[in-house]
Parts: C-alpha cells; structure tokens; sequence
C-alpha cells in the first residue's frame, strides 16, 4: 500500500531501490537472528520486500519501455519468482544444516540486484495525470473531476481476490497434502516445489499469450488450467509423476496469471500502473489471506481433498469474471 502510494511521489527508482533494500537487511537479518522473533522479523521485512517492487517496476516498465514490448516486459519481469523459488529449492535440500550461511549469501545477490537496480530502473517522478476535465462550456474554471475507479476496475479486484483464494489452496497446504494425505516423502515432495519454481519461469510468456488472445480470452484459459492443477493435487495426492506434472501446471499458471493481471492493472489504470498493479497485488494477497484459513477449516471438515476440490471451483468461477470489452 505504501508503495503504490509512494511511487508516483518519488519515482520509480527511488521505491525499487527501497524495496531492495528492505530485501538485503530482512535476509541479513535471518543469517544473523539470535531468537525465533528477530527470525519471524526477518522473514516478514524479506517477504514484504516483493510487494514493494511491484508497483515502482510495474511504473517503470509502463513509462520506458516501447508499448509493442510493453505488456511482455511486464510478464518477462514478473516470471523472476520462478527462478528464485527454482534457485532456493535446491539450497534448501543442500544447505538445510548450513542456512545461515545460505541465508547470508542470499543477502549479498540481494545487495547485487539492488546495485543494479539503481542503474536499470529510470528515476524522475512520472508524469501525473490530470485530475480534471475542463469543459469549454460555462466558466472556464469549471471543471469535472474524474471518477475515482476507472471503468474495469471491479471485476479486475474481484479477479484478484478470487485468484488469491482459489491459489491459497496450493501455496499453504500443498506440501502438507503431498506429504500428510498422499504419504510422499520429503524428498519427492521438495522436488514437486522445485518443478513448481522451475516451470513457474514458463508465465513470461504470459505477455505473448496476451498479445495473441488478448487479456480476457488469456485470462480464461489460464485460470482454468491453474484450476485444474489444483484438482489433480486434490485429485491423485499420492502419485508423484502426477503431483509432480499438477506443480508445474500450477506454478506456470499462476505466475502467468499474476503477469495477465498485472497488464490488466496497467490498462485499467492507464493513468497510474502503480497504482492499478498494487491494488491488484493486493487484493490478490488479501484473497489469499482470506482463502488460506477457510481451506484450512474445510480440510478439518470434510478433508483435504475435497478443500482442495472447493478451491479449485473458486478458480472455475474466477475465470470468467473477465474482462469487459474496452480492456480486452
């Protein structure tokens, strides 16, 4: 919130630096952590950092980059969480006993990216739209203040909040179902996470698909196929292949669902991305924050399964709130 408030301000470089920022000292702070509270700190700073970076970047890509490129730099940008989780998969097999190290390594790539930050993104305020239209007829000091929410606005927020919910299935029981309900090991059940980084890389090429299709027909499609993945975790929770190929699904759905949103953000809120993307973002975060405890009870309920079958309907009706005609 601060951050979509913020970078129209101060400008886009000034907040992605902050958010690299905020990054290094959250994962500084979890290599050095003398307790379990200066731990949970840590963790929250780092995590807190990628809300921070959506909306300066989503601001910088809107105002710098060639519109032909425009919305597949977006998701090309957006995909980088597949390769950390792909990244950070494998050190937590190999580096579990040595995580401090691991941690403060991590610390200094953030340090590094936050360096190259300052260079790649452009800095200067952006330009600010218009707070009113001025009509020629009556006073000429007149004037009509544009609505607050842009035309689309809704169905893009409640898109948001119905992807949040139906996602929080996968991203906070997943494991937990992999391991608890369908018997896998640890090690096959790291994998899936590791396959689900991996092929998370594949929603760059949710630009394309919405140069192609367009964002509603793109959005369709993918949040369906991210629907269907959590059925088959629901579905076969104790077959690997299957677990397996459903993370690599999910995963590349949902970071291209993420990107299809984030371009959606930018056209809604042509005027201001910063502020279309971190609404969004956050919408979709809090429909996550919603969903996670409702599927944690269901699961106590009826079973882990048949949550997971809920959630996944979530994601059916998410889908076709699309659009309408003048974002397409």
């Amino acid at each position: 919130m601060a951050s979509t408030a913020l970078t129209p301000r101060f400008g886009s470089r000034t907040l992605a630096i902050s958010a690299g920022a905020v990054a290094t000292g959250g994962v500084l702070l979890i290599s050095l952590a003398p307790n379990t509270a200066a731990l949970a700190v840590g963790v929250i700073l780092a995590g807190s950092s990628t809300g921070i970076a959506s909306p300066p970047l989503a601001q910088a890509i809107a105002t710098a980059v060639r519109e032909p490129v425009r919305d597949r730099a977006q998701t090309v940008v957006n995909a980088g969480t597949g390769l950390c989780v792909l990244v950070a998969g494998p050190v937590a097999l190999l580096a579990a006993s040595q995580w401090r190290l691991a941690s403060f390594v991590f610390a200094g790539l953030c340090a590094a990216v936050t360096l190259g930050v300052a260079f790649a993104v452009p800095g200067g305020r952006p330009p600010r739209a218009s707070g009113a239209l001025h009509r020629a007829m009556g006073s000429p000091h007149r004037a009509v203040q544009l609505p607050r929410l842009p035309a689309g606005a809704g169905r893009l927020e409640l898109t948001a909040a119905l992807m949040g919910a139906a996602s929080s299935a996968v991203w906070t029981f997943g494991r937990d179902l992999l391991v608890g309900t369908g018997g896998m090991d640890g090690l096959a059940s790291t994998v899936a996470w590791i396959l689900l980084g991996a092929f998370g890389m594949g929603g760059a090429a949710a630009g394309g698909l919405v140069a192609r299709l367009g964002v509603g027909p793109s959005w369709i499609a993918t949040m369906i196929l991210n629907a269907a993945a959590t059925a088959l975790f629901a579905a076969f929770p104790g077959s690997v292949p299957i677990a397996w190929g459903a993370a690599a699904v999910f995963c590349a759905t949902y970071i291209g669902l993420t990107g299809i949103l984030l371009v959606w953000g930018t056209q809604v809120y042509m005027h201001s991305p910063a502020t279309g993307v971190g609404l969004a973002f956050l919408i979709l975060a809090l429909g996550q924050a919603a969903g996670a405890p409702l599927v944690g009870s269901l699961s106590t309920a009826i079973g882990p399964p048949l949550a997971f079958a809920a959630a996944a309907l979530v994601g059916v009706t998410g889908a076709f709130v699309r659009p309408g005609r003048q974002e397409m």
